[in-house]
């Protein structure tokens, strides 16, 4: 847990969401992320981590093939290795997952309307059409996408209806996405509000809102306090949903 992106998590410390993002494509290998370096036009088995291919790499321990794990394109706290670790641990289910950056059109970040109980507004993915967002793809095994599913009560995964583009130029057909049950918040023009640091997104909220003011003070430490009692946080999502919202990605 030594390294920077272990550090801390959006569970832990909510005013980090998303969480600390890697740079690179890699591999989460238990408390560990191993770089993964790209092959050009070739899929991700291929690609080298550790000196050797990601395909022995996985052999090697015994874990699932490339060929059997199901990509899960990540738009918000999913990507920071420490919350992957944190949730996997938390359903007794070992962390080792292919991360690979890719191009994924017609989707980005945006935000849910609503809270999590540890106190963030997290983010849910919004149509962009035209347009593309780099984001990390996840390659779960079955176990792995099965405890991720619990852990994401808010949100319903689907399959996108476009082919992504790995960063090696490879073409892959379309990932699933977890999208949000509860709309997104969209932003004072009425377009769908993009995914901000979590100070920021609290702050813009609070500040257009005295009834949200009202009910969780003026700044985003007052908001995380107040939000981890169930009523208020209730209360705060239905300020959120009677605003003006706007479509979750389908």
């Amino acid at each position: 847990m030594g390294t920077p992106l272990f550090a801390d998590d959006p569970i832990a410390r909510p005013l980090t969401y998303p969480g600390r993002i890697p740079a690179t494509s890699g591999v989460l290998f238990d408390a560990a992320y191993l770089p993964l370096r790209p092959a050009a036009g070739r899929g991700p088995e291929e690609w080298e981590a550790g000196g050797r291919s990601l395909a022995a790499l996985l052999a090697g321990g015994g874990f699932a093939p490339m060929a059997e794990r199901h990509p899960v394109a990540a738009v918000g706290s999913n990507a920071a290795p420490g919350q992957l670790l944190r949730k996997f641990r938390g359903h007794a289910v070992r962390p080792v997952v292919p991360m690979t950056l890719a191009d994924v059109p017609g989707v980005a970040p945006g935000v849910s309307a609503h809270v999590s109980r540890w106190g963030y507004v997290p983010a849910a993915p919004i149509g962009t059409p035209g347009e593309t967002s780099r984001l990390f793809v996840l390659w779960l095994d079955e176990r792995q996408l099965a405890a991720l599913d619990l852990t994401e009560p808010n949100y319903e995964r689907r399959l996108l209806d476009r082919p992504v583009t790995l960063e090696s130029g490879l073409r892959r057909p379309p990932v699933s996405v977890y999208t949000g049950r509860h709309g997104c918040l969209a932003g004072p023009g009425g377009a769908p509000r993009r995914l901000a640091p979590q100070r920021v997104l609290i702050q813009d909220l609070l500040d257009a809102s005295p009834e949200l003011r009202r009910l969780c003070g003026g700044t985003p430490e007052d908001f995380v306090g107040k939000v981890r009692d169930d009523g208020v946080r209730e209360a705060v999502c239905r300020v959120l949903q009677t605003g003006h919202r706007a479509q979750s990605a389908r």
